[in-house]
């Protein structure tokens, strides 16, 4: 990744989905004047994120909150509606919005695509949480690995909040 910790966030397109429609957002909407977790991931319904990433999050999200964390946002290199669904899947709720990167611009942006065509994906996202608050990076881990998820897993990050 060349993003690092102090740098402000790109201001990058990115969608999700409301009353069932694809809503394009911006970095800046989501992230101005609040303390935000953001994690992203390579993919939604793949294993390692299926089975720890995001579902870590939503069980440790009132954690998060007495913390001070206004927000947390999953971001994946899928679009709109599949993060819906992932989210459905996994009883998200309104703890945690699901945001779309379809076209890699936030994740191109950051540093953070990562090529696993040979696993069949393509272009995707590196695994990592990071800790932004007002555009500002605060705290960022980046795991080596995107099969792995130990820096990144919500109870280790919570540490560092």
């Amino acid at each position: 990744m060349n993003i690092k910790e102090n740098d402000n966030l790109p201001n990058s397109e990115v969608f999700a989905l409301e009353d069932g429609e694809p809503v394009k957002k911006t970095i800046e909407d989501l992230f101005k004047n609040k303390k935000v977790i953001l994690f992203g991931l390579p993919g939604a319904y793949t294993s390692v994120c299926s089975a720890k990433h995001l579902p870590g999050y939503v069980n440790m999200s009132e954690e998060y909150k007495k913390k001070g964390i206004d927000q947390i946002i999953c971001i994946s290199v899928n679009d709109p509606f599949v993060m819906n669904a992932w989210g459905k899947e996994n009883s998200v709720g309104d703890k945690i919005l699901m945001i779309g990167d379809p076209f890699l611009n936030f994740t191109k942006a950051i540093g953070a695509d990562v090529d696993k065509s040979g696993r069949g994906l393509g272009l995707r996202s590196n695994r990592y949480t990071m800790l932004v608050d007002n555009m500002k990076v605060v705290r960022l881990q980046e795991e080596k690995d995107t099969g792995s998820c130990e820096i990144s897993a919500a109870k280790n990050f919570l540490e560092l909040v």
